[in-house]
């Protein structure tokens, strides 16, 4: 498996991850009884930490399908090189200290780490037409 590849992997590892904090928070918010309900109307979160495991969620899935589809049109081309490589290695580490820097509240190096996320997503493209 390409190095390319193995980072896609972990991105999906990360964004499975990613499904169960917000869960985590919310089961410990409203409860176990709430959790395993129906869940036909979810009360308003009043701790901060849950919303931003949700929104963090969320960003993530802003830009997954264009990370998959970039790595994988570059693995079908061959157009594996240094700009793929550290293309997939920043959008994967910059997603992973995304989510505590979101999820602690800090801001203006939270939206720093997005960038150099969405770097790592233009390396990845830009292969594609280099």
């Amino acid at each position: 498996m390409t190095t390319e590849l193995t980072y896609l992997a972990l991105t999906l590892v990360l964004a499975l991850v990613q499904i169960f904090l917000p869960a985590g928070a919310r089961t410990v918010e409203f409860g176990s009884k709430w959790n395993a309900g129906a869940r036909d109307q979810t009360p308003t979160s009043v701790r901060p930490l849950t919303g931003r495991l949700e929104r963090a969620q969320a960003n993530l899935y802003e830009t997954l399908p264009l990370f998959i589809g970039a790595v994988l049109i570059a693995h079908v081309i061959g157009a594996s090189g240094a700009l793929t490589v550290w293309g997939a290695a920043l959008y994967f580490w910059a997603r992973v200290v995304y989510v505590p820097f979101y999820a602690f509240g800090v801001p203006y190096i939270r939206s720093l780490v997005w960038l150099v996320s969405l770097a790592g997503l233009v390396m990845v493209l830009a292969s594609l037409f280099l």
